[in-house]
């Protein structure tokens, strides 16, 4: 089968990180015959300062024409890029896997844990409004069904991964009674239609910290989009740092997937930026792919760029962040050429 893929390659390192996973995904094409067919598009702080708009209507317009879409970090337009994307493509899950690599500099070398957060509802709404010169108010909208399906997507994922088979609700029920109690509510009803799966649940403020002192015993974490934001974000510097952390923003018909971290406008031009995220990010597309679709050669595609990834890395072939020397794009390189030599 055919793939198109919207391509978006962002801001800031956003092309650096493209070209580098493009020489990763014309690997894979070459291994193993995928007919992938990618379409580039403009959306992001340049294009806003080219065109007056970060999102023209022709890209919206190319990405529902795509099976599945692989964008790049997107800078202070990012409210208008992705947040909007998600809502109008109703993307409710962002999933964000946190997973210690060899040879990176890691907390522990045993953490692997996802991220479930919502993706559509919450504070990131934007219902914001002033009452007068001195007081601002935003709206933090959480929604039954909004509840259910995300915390059905982390059951499902837990049952999937086959570890620990644990579901952790992340929230603030005992302060935010309305909001956080109903999501609350809905995690412990959706969890007794999973009697295999063990589920608990945290205030962030403790989450937070546990994070920190044993991150080993999470396994699916499944939260709200503000807090899902701010707590990946931080479990992402247990592994390495944003450099190691892919996203995918998932709904029931379509997917955009995305390195975690914003646009690094201070580091454009020299070459020093980790593109595992983004490379990583190119992975979970092709997983997607191969459920979606069930596609066998999507789904061993997936599994050769990690491949790929890992031996890089144990053969201490990494950019600077990880402690190693090569430049953005030679670390595409060098993971392209593991590809190159797996028995697959």
């Amino acid at each position: 089968m055919k793939y198109k893929v919207a391509l978006i390659p962002g801001d800031g390192i956003g092309p650096e990180l493209t070209e580098t996973t493009m020489h990763v995904l014309n690997a894979i094409r070459k291994k193993l015959g995928l007919n992938l067919e990618f379409v580039e598009l403009e959306a992001g702080d340049a294009c806003y300062e080219k065109r007056g708009v970060a999102l023209p209507e022709e890209t919206i317009a190319a990405i529902r024409n795509s099976h599945v879409c692989l964008k790049g970090p997107v800078g202070e337009t990012a409210a208008d890029v992705i947040v909007r994307l998600r809502i109008m493509f109703d993307l409710y899950a962002n999933i964000r896997p946190i997973k210690s690599y060899p040879n990176v500099p890691c907390l522990r070398d045993d953490i692997d844990m996802v991220f479930v957060r919502e993706n559509t509802e919450d504070l990131y709404k934007g219902f914001e409004f002033k009452i007068g010169d001195d007081t601002a108010v935003a709206l933090r909208v959480i929604t039954r069904g909004g509840c259910e399906r995300i915390a059905r997507k982390a059951f499902e994922i837990a049952m999937r991964r086959n570890r620990k088979r644990r579901v952790t609700a992340v929230h603030k029920a005992n302060v935010m009674r309305l909001t956080c109690g109903l999501f609350a509510e809905v995690c412990r009803k959706i969890a007794k239609e999973y009697p295999d799966v063990t589920f608990d649940e945290q205030y962030v403020d403790a989450a937070s910290m546990r994070l920190i002192k044993e991150p080993q015993n999470f396994d699916v974490i499944v939260t709200t989009n503000m807090f899902g934001d701010i707590l990946s974000d931080e479990a992402a510097q247990l592994i390495g740092g944003l450099g190691m952390a892919p996203g995918g923003n998932i709904g029931d018909e379509f997917a955009i997937f995305e390195p975690i971290h914003g646009s690094a406008p201070t580091r454009v031009g020299k070459h020093t930026a980790n593109p595992c995220s983004m490379i990583l990010a190119a992975k979970m597309m092709l997983e997607w792919l191969g459920e979606r679709y069930h596609d066998q050669i999507c789904s061993k595609a997936a599994e050769a760029v990690e491949l790929g990834l890992i031996n890089a890395l144990k053969k201490g072939l990494s950019v600077p962040d990880l402690g190693g020397k090569l430049k953005t794009i030679e670390m595409g390189e060098a993971i392209a050429n593991e590809i190159m030599m797996l028995e697959i």
